[in-house]
């Protein structure tokens, strides 16, 4: 009787080695962007595909972060959020998540930044879960996120994670899912976790999680400065601040985005802006101090703070970067981050920059 068992696993095992290369190849020949699997359909069930799947190697991810090159506030909705309209854009600065399939019926997970949650509440665990509720595909993972992106910055790091759990996840599944089904799930988790399924440039509205993927991306590699204070501050306390008759007029769908689409050297500096700026200010004033430090830094075309603060982008290079480090990097209670434009081809993910 162990003998039958043991050549039904065999082939069982063999079976789903077969529909997974067959899935690979037509990937490989079809649409690219959208990656629908052959293993979806296949007739193996969910319990033999967590318990074969394990057998893959560990993924290793980048986890970008993303910076807002315009931000307006629309209108307070009646459910409490905001509608916004944002230009997002990925950045080359970011974390690692690595995954590991495992046998069991939780997910385990480590961090190296302290403070980060690693109970229920982390947006990865979240994204695990979820994936495993979508597809049906009874798969848990170890899960290690070696993180640099501070919290409280602006940077999207947290959503970005969460993005970069789904997309590993669907891959070490054998890719039950569609791109455009996670882009669907994902505003299930945070509004800003759908951005990163984009290529790396996308116009974002609603509460952020509505998504026009600009393809193709802003050009890739160009250069900034992420300058990020230690001090944080929490998005609910910058809308708190807000003050709606001081909201930018400028309509982002007929003046901001278009211009925006021309190329970024085409942008002059008044149509970067940021409606969360103000308020942000109001809540710490050093803030502004720093941004007005920034501007006069020689080789910086623009500088402005991205999504609810309290990170600082500067586009372009300082010209004198051993006195910018000295001036900006060795600063007590400051943090600094060069970094560039990145985007990702169909159907791969994002990769840092070399």
């Amino acid at each position: 009787m162990k003998s039958i068992q043991a050549t039904m696993k065999g082939f069982l095992t063999l079976l789903l080695t077969f529909v997974q290369g067959a899935s690979a190849f037509v990937v490989a020949g079809g649409d690219k962007g959208l990656r629908h699997s052959v293993f979806a359909s296949a007739t193996i069930d969910a319990d033999t595909a967590s318990a074969t799947s394990s057998d893959y190697q560990k993924l290793s991810l980048f986890s970008p972060c993303k910076i807002n090159l315009f931000l307006r506030i629309i209108r307070k909705r009646e459910d409490g959020f905001h509608d916004l309209a944002s230009l997002f854009q990925a950045i080359g600065f970011g974390d690692n998540l690595e995954l590991t399939p495992i046998e069991g019926s939780s997910d385990e997970f480590t961090c190296n930044m302290p403070g980060v949650p690693v109970d229920s509440s982390n947006l990865v665990l979240r994204a695990l879960e979820l994936m495993r509720t979508k597809t049906g595909v009874d798969q848990y993972f170890q899960a290690n996120l070696v993180k640099q992106v501070p919290a409280q910055a602006g940077l999207g790091g947290g959503s970005a994670n969460a993005a970069t759990a789904m997309w590993g996840a669907n891959q070490l599944m054998g890719e039950p899912a569609s791109l455009e089904q996670m882009v669907e799930w994902s505003g299930d988790l945070g509004s800003d976790i759908t951005f990163f399924l984009s290529r790396g440039t996308a116009y974002c509205t609603g509460r952020g999680e509505i998504m026009d993927s600009i393809d193709p991306p802003l050009l890739s590699g160009t250069k900034l400065c992420i300058v990020k204070p230690n001090i944080g501050l929490s998005t609910p306390a910058v809308f708190k601040a807000l003050d709606y008759d001081k909201l930018s007029e400028l309509d982002p769908d007929e003046k901001l985005l278009p211009t925006f689409l021309k190329g970024i050297d085409q942008v002059p500096d008044e149509l970067f802006i940021n409606d969360l700026e103000l308020p942000a200010f109001k809540c710490i004033p050093e803030l502004q101090e720093l941004k007005e430090e920034l501007v006069q830094i020689a080789g910086f075309d623009h500088v402005m703070m991205s999504g609810s603060g309290t990170s600082i982008f500067c586009l372009g290079e300082p010209t004198d970067k051993e006195s910018f480090e000295n001036e900006f990097g060795k600063r007590d209670g400051l943090q600094v981050f060069f970094s560039e434009f990145i985007s990702r081809p169909d159907g791969k993910w994002f990769e840092a920059p070399c």
